[in-house]
């Protein structure tokens, strides 16, 4: 097992993302622009020139890593790889080994994540259909994850990709998945996602949470986000005072947010505080399946909902929902993002469009010797709180 994420290496000496614009891979890829820039890397859009299929691809910096941080690099390529075969993952398509750095091609979803569809495009949110479907989907991945023994460990919005018009989602971001069933890594991810289990502050020696039940908790909150465009809470401890409200009355999410009997029903057993009698992903399945609705009118909630507005940022969108009924300490401040056995080699599962690619020095590179890249840490995600008193989202990947 390794133990909890290592900090974020030094960029001294790292070349500017800038630098590799332009630069051609193996001949055929060529890196157009900057997607995202992380401690560990810098994410392009890039374009085969022979197919013009265009590709994301992660250059992942090797100076500068101490070894534990080269072993993590390692399991997040791997366990992706595994985990990229289910049609609602992200495809890892090729790696290319350089002496400075491991080029990570992957499956490019132009239509960004599904926070920034829900904030910026609010797509889903009073679209029941849309919001099951793409729900079903991120189930049917988790499900695969776990039944090949790996647990995401970060699961929220930011970490899905959309294509097909939103109609298609996938899984991304594998920088926290592990493969052990049962952990210690207390505080692994986003806290607004993070289970009840999972967030001692002061876990007790040799303490340890089941892996599976804190993905599915994280799964509630991202149903939350798709259907009403909120978080239930900001965190899910006792100093929470919506969350306290809710382990007073397990109905209370209906009085702040507009979801029908049938989903509150479906919450009910998705956070369930005893990790050993939490809904399977199986039963979360049936229950979504045959439900007629999943929300009603946010005026039959007796809750004020803010009107949505555009914002510079998704990272910077309020998922705040204030309900004036509540006592100011009642109220559901929900800003929210919103979004390991290895070894397999990478030969099997190359795209037909790449699997000719070489690496920089002319020979072809399936090396094991991956590279990780991720933005999020072991870090919480932050907020703050607006005049209104309404809690605003920034970005948990800064």
């Amino acid at each position: 097992m390794l133990p909890t994420p290592p900090a974020s290496p030094t960029i001294d000496g790292y070349p500017n993302p800038e630098d590799r614009l332009g630069q051609i891979l193996a001949g055929r890829l060529v890196l157009e622009k900057v997607l995202g820039v992380g401690a560990y890397g810098t994410v392009y859009t890039a374009i085969d020139i022979q197919t013009n299929i265009r590709y994301a691809v992660k250059a992942l910096n090797k100076f500068g890593l101490e070894p534990r941080q080269q072993r993590y690099q390692q399991r997040e390529i791997q366990l992706h790889y595994q985990a990229s075969f289910h049609p609602n993952v992200v495809s890892l398509v090729k790696i290319m080994d350089t002496t400075d750095c491991t080029y990570v091609v992957i499956e490019y979803c132009p239509e960004g994540d599904l926070f920034s569809n829900i904030t910026e495009q609010g797509k889903y949110v009073g679209n029941d259909f849309m919001a099951k479907s793409i729900f079903l989907q991120i189930l049917e991945a988790v499900e695969y994850c776990h039944s090949i023994g790996i647990y995401h460990r970060d699961l929220k919005p930011e970490n899905v990709l959309v294509k097909d018009d939103g109609m298609t989602v996938k899984l991304a971001d594998f920088g926290l998945a592990t493969t052990d069933r049962i952990t210690s890594d207390y505080g692994c991810g986003s806290t607004f996602y993070m289970s009840p289990e999972c967030q001692q502050s002061t876990p007790k020696p040799f303490s340890s949470y089941a892996s599976a039940p804190n993905d599915i908790w994280s799964l509630g909150v991202i149903l939350v986000n798709l259907t009403c465009g909120r978080n239930p809470w900001k965190r899910a401890c006792y100093d929470d005072s919506t969350f306290r409200a809710y382990m007073r009355d397990p109905n209370f999410l209906k009085s702040i947010l507009p979801v029908s009997s049938e989903l509150n029903n479906v919450l009910r057993r998705i956070f369930e505080v005893d990790p050993t009698k939490r809904a399977s992903i199986g039963e979360i399945k049936e229950m979504i399946l045959s439900c007629d609705r999943l929300t009603i009118s946010s005026s039959n909630s007796g809750c004020y909902s803010p009107p949505y507005s555009p914002v510079q940022s998704a990272r910077n969108a309020a998922f705040g929902h204030y309900c004036p009924q509540e006592p100011n300490n009642l109220t559901a401040q929900v800003p929210g993002p919103l979004i390991s056995p290895v070894g397999h080699r990478y030969t099997t599962r190359l795209s037909p469009h790449l699997s000719q690619f070489s690496n920089s020095s002319g020979s072809s590179s399936d090396s094991d010797t991956g590279s990780v890249f991720s933005t999020a840490s072991s870090g919480s995600s932050n907020s703050s709180t607006s005049s209104n008193g309404i809690a605003t989202l920034t970005d948990s990947t800064s």
